[in-house]
């Protein structure tokens, strides 16, 4: 029964590499030298290791810094905290076409919302929309109908391209310069106003 159980402790030094400037310290000709190194995210001054780790200071403010840069960007518990996307390119079109829609569809309305502001949301997440085994034949996109992002999917949509060659038409008609052409009667019109001139 003299057995004790060794005792596991756990010890971490990091192995830094000695640098020159640490070793000497003797001030060179200009009297403005550092006798520190500058600190760096892997490098630490052994001022802040204890036993070799790193452990933050006592001052609230300097932690409350370290706990912001540790926390993740997400937008709340109330939300799951759902994550901020990286912005791709695609992902920006996707999203500016989306404030846009009221123009894409002249058949459907949807709620002003914040379409006005420029700004595109931060938290956002993208799906894909898995149909039912009923919509096999009535409802489904085949594989060449689906698109990677959403402005291709449009500018493959026959319709809509035509409805918005529609559109372009009408705000050139409006916005082209009239010249004579205003002045000019034409059809029913001019038939009728001459057979009354010659009367």
């Amino acid at each position: 029964m003299g057995e004790s159980k060794a005792v596991i402790g756990l010890s971490w030094e990091p192995k830094l590499p000695v640098l020159s400037s640490l070793t000497s310290k003797t001030p060179s000709a200009s009297g403005n030298s550092q006798s520190e190194p500058q600190k760096s995210a892997l490098w630490k001054p052994n001022t802040e290791l204890v036993d070799g780790l790193f452990v933050p200071s006592n001052d609230p403010k300097k932690v409350n810094k370290l706990l912001r840069k540790q926390l993740k960007d997400t937008a709340g518990k109330s939300w799951f905290d759902m994550p901020a996307p990286t912005l791709t390119p695609e992902l920006k079109k996707d999203l500016q076409l989306l404030k846009l829609r009221s123009a894409i569809d002249p058949k459907r309305h949807y709620k002003k919302g914040d379409s006005k502001s420029k700004t595109l949301p931060k938290y956002f997440q993208v799906g894909t929309i898995v149909e039912s085994a009923e919509e096999f034949f009535s409802n489904r996109l085949t594989k060449k109908e689906r698109k990677a992002i959403i402005a291709d999917e449009l500018l493959s949509d026959s319709t809509f391209g035509q409805y918005r060659k529609r559109k372009v038409r009408e705000i050139e008609e409006k916005s082209r310069p009239g010249g004579n052409e205003k002045w000019k009667i034409k059809g029913q019109q001019s038939r009728r106003r001459a057979k009354q001139r010659r009367n």
